[in-house]
């Protein structure tokens, strides 16, 4: 028996700021002072708040450290779980005064954590994903159980569909229909597929749950294989993710070992068993058909659909592929029942949805709401506002494949219909937040960029198209642009749109056409004017030195790398715009604020 817990947040974002060597320092420590048999560490997923890592949480009085260092174990060794005294300067006090008085409050009472409902993410951070008895403690395997000894598969399959559940990978397809549409096609063998493979700039919502609670996964593939009559699963993750194949690998080991995954699972003559497939990192592969044409062993490349997956999918056999959010809540609404899962969410988008919080924001990390909270709910009340005092400009969403959603609509409640109505999508969850200082033109212009180095080139409005969409959006970010390129710009876009194989190419002319939708004055600015509004755009600024605040220090013009600064000590510098290469170097140096662009 153990007084007391320490969790340890084991996810890649605190891994990657030292959380493992935290583990060996406490566990040396815990030994020096005679405590290794009292206390216990808990190595976890990710607990979500991935901006204050590493993170670790002492119960029972799930006191929440963060940023915690090697330096900082002894002293909350000595004082915490040798005396029983919170170390105040470690402890996480944005507590709602409304909430307590006390300094010092759970988790869950924090601004973070009240608005969320955790459903996929729910034992992230509260278990040991690498020990499976941890997962069955919160009632793991107890679904398929139920599934394969009180339920048949028309009732599995109903439920799902009862429930309203949406695939969470970006499309919103109803996952029941789509079971019920493999279940209908008789096959010799059919197979669950598992898209792990994430590949959206700043999406990391896949990652931690399969970092976090992998069992999750191969129960829902289970059930899902009994419900459409499959007995084979693959999951195809990038192996750009090693803490999450690591973790996959022991969780299908130990799954096998206490026969949840195999031959007659409980007993009950259902077999089923799951392989690992790795990615190389191609976005595409993220498209259903392009994945299991890699999973195959082939170039990953889309096929033309119809025949869809579930008539004709890997290896010519029906086939279901839902994301890993999707299978996260499937064991949920089996225990649960459908009603409950159909209570939380908007009419038409049931459920939860996570996102991952990035960008010009306060609490980076993982965010699991209800569907149809606000944009501003998200942004101000859980993400903690915009850094530094700035103000709110955009959000983007659904990655390369999504828009720009502007302040004006920031009270829109974010569900599938709600963000397509207003040219945005919910794509697989990336939630990226910009200020005031971000240009809108450049943002279009890096999302294309991505699209154009991740398209297989197999269609050529794809492959040629965005390369001509990239080209004339970097001709205006130059401040080459003329007013038609505008026009040329939109008519490719629906070109693009209309004509591209695969749902990568039909979604690439999204961040363009939000853009230009709702920030078409800084295209105008930028054409007419030759000016970036929010001084990003390098080659249409200027940097000039304000007379009357100039000291005459020289440090400008010693940092100059080129020599554009002249000027005599203690006198007002002048900078030649001809030699200036607008790297700021000069403008951070300053200390007077006597440096401005323009």
């Amino acid at each position: 028996m153990f007084r007391s817990h320490v969790l340890i947040c084991g996810g890649t974002g605190c891994t990657s700021s030292g959380s493992k060597n935290l583990q060996a320092a406490l566990q040396q420590e815990l030994e020096a002072k005679g405590l290794s048999e009292e206390i216990k560490i808990v190595q976890t997923g990710c607990f979500g708040l991935c901006a204050l890592g590493p993170i670790m949480i002492i119960y029972p009085e799930g006191t929440f450290y963060s940023r915690v260092t090697v330096e900082d174990i002894p002293e909350i060794v000595e004082e915490h779980l040798l005396k029983g005294r919170i170390v105040d300067r470690l402890a996480y006090n944005e507590v709602p005064d409304e909430i307590t008085d006390e300094i010092h409050a759970s988790l869950n009472d924090t601004d973070f954590y009240r608005k969320q409902h955790r459903v996929a993410l729910r034992n992230c951070g509260v278990i040991n994903p690498e020990v499976i008895d941890e997962y069955i403690g919160m009632d793991g395997y107890a679904a398929l159980g139920k599934a394969l000894t009180e339920m048949t598969p028309e009732q599995v399959i109903q439920e799902i569909k009862d429930s309203g559940l949406r695939g969470r990978g970006g499309g919103g397809f109803p996952t029941g229909v789509k079971w019920g549409l493999a279940a209908m096609n008789d096959a010799d063998q059919k197979y669950v597929c598992c898209n792990a493979d994430e590949g959206d700039p700043g999406a990391f919502m896949d990652r931690s749950i399969l970092e976090g609670d992998p069992h999750v996964v191969l129960e829902a593939m289970a059930i899902a294989g009994y419900a459409i009559g499959a007995t084979q699963g693959y999951i195809y993750v990038r192996a750009e993710y090693p803490i999450a194949v690591q973790r996959l690998e022991i969780a299908i080991a130990q799954a096998r070992e206490y026969g949840l995954l195999g031959k007659n699972i409980f007993n009950s003559g259902f077999d089923f068993d799951i392989g690992l497939r790795l990615g190389a990192g191609a976005f595409v592969c993220g498209e259903e058909t392009a994945l299991m044409t890699s999973i195959e062993g082939k170039r990953g490349e889309p096929r033309p659909r119809p025949p869809f997956p579930a008539q004709k999918g890997l290896f010519g056999k029906p086939t279901i592929l839902n994301n890993v959010e999707t299978y996260a809540n499937v064991p949920r609404i089996i225990l649960n029942g459908a009603s409950w899962f159909n209570a939380i969410g908007t009419e038409k988008s049931k459920g939860t949805k996570v996102f991952a919080l990035g960008g010009k924001i306060n609490n980076t990390g993982l965010v699991e709401v209800p569907m149809g909270t606000t944009l501003r709910e998200i942004v101000e009340e859980i993400g903690g506002g915009i850094p530094n005092g700035k103000k709110f400009k955009a959000a983007q969403t659904g990655g390369p494949s999504g828009g720009c959603i502007p302040a004006h609509l920031m009270d829109t409640p974010i569900d599938y219909d709600n963000l397509i109505a207003i040219g945005s999508m919910m794509g697989s969850g990336g939630l990226i937040v910009m200020d005031e200082d971000t240009c809108m033109v450049d943002i279009a212009k890096f999302f294309l960029e991505f699209t154009v180095d991740e398209s297989c080139g197999k269609c050529t409005p794809c492959r040629v198209g965005t390369k001509r969409l990239y080209e004339l959006l970097e001709k205006i970010c130059d401040g080459r642009g003329e007013m038609e390129d505008l026009d040329t710009l939109e008519e490719l876009c629906y070109h693009i749109k209309a004509n591209s194989l695969c749902g990568l190419g039909q979604t690439a002319p999204n961040p363009v056409l939000s853009t230009l939708r709702y920030f078409k004055d800084e295209y105008i600015a930028h054409v007419r004017d030759k000016k970036c509004p929010a001084g990003a755009c390098k080659k249409l600024l200027s940097y000039e030195i304000q007379a009357d605040k100039c000291k005459g220090c020289t440090a400008c013009a010693r940092v100059c790398p080129v020599g554009a600064i002249s000027g005599s000590v203690k006198e007002p510098h002048v900078i030649d715009k001809s030699k200036c290469i607008k790297c700021g170097a000069c403008m951070e140096k300053c200390r007077f604020g006597a440096i401005i662009k323009k």
